[in-house]
């Protein structure tokens, strides 16, 4: 179906507000994954229904998500602590391997971070599945995988360079990409059925 210029502005204004609400609602970081997979579930019920679910049902998706989303938040913020001090170490010499070490371990974490962004769609999906049993249903989803890494690499790349005001938007936007780069690259299995 072809939408009209308007429609397309409403939709893009929505992501924005969806955005600001996301990191709004991740502002205390043991929200952050909670957020993150309500934000998710809106998007995904919007792109199958073409309407958004109404507050009561992005509340009960938020408050279903909170303690999930903590140990999922939790394990996410080790990992990007990890890498970083890994990152630090090799970029000082303090571990031998230099660039080519980098550039491996940043390969590394662009690709877990894809195949993390195609968890969080597969929970946005449906919010009653486990983020244990979406985790485990992963190793088919590669090429999906690498296009969420890069959906999620640029995302940061724009959030280093846009007004620190509009990055927020980013994340409606990026929640978005996410969706649509996993439904169509996807294998045969539904999203929701990873």
């Amino acid at each position: 179906m072809r939408r009209d210029w308007r429609e397309t502005v409403r939709i893009a204004t929505d992501l924005a507000l969806l955005g600001f609400l996301v990191g709004l609602a991740a502002l205390p970081l043991v929200t952050a994954g909670a957020a993150v997979v309500a934000g998710s579930a809106a998007v995904h019920h919007h792109l199958e229904h073409d309407r958004w679910p109404t507050a009561r049902a992005c509340w009960t998706t938020f408050r279903r998500a909170l303690a999930p989303g903590l140990l999922a938040g939790l394990a996410v913020a080790v990992a990007v602590l990890l890498l970083v001090v890994d990152v630090l170490a090799v970029r000082t010499g303090t571990v031998p391997g230099g660039a080519p070490l980098l550039a491996l371990t940043v390969l590394l974490a662009a690709a877990g971070a894809g195949y993390g962004a195609v968890a969080v769609v597969a929970v946005g999906a449906d919010p009653e599945h486990r983020w244990r049993a979406a985790v485990s249903a992963l190793p088919g989803h590669g090429r999906a995988a690498a296009a969420a890494a890069g959906v999620v690499l640029l995302a940061a790349l724009l959030a280093a360079l846009v007004h620190p005001v509009l990055v927020p938007v980013l994340a409606g936007y990026a929640i978005f990409a996410l969706h649509v780069v996993t439904r169509r690259l996807s294998p045969a299995t539904p999203v929701n059925a990873l």
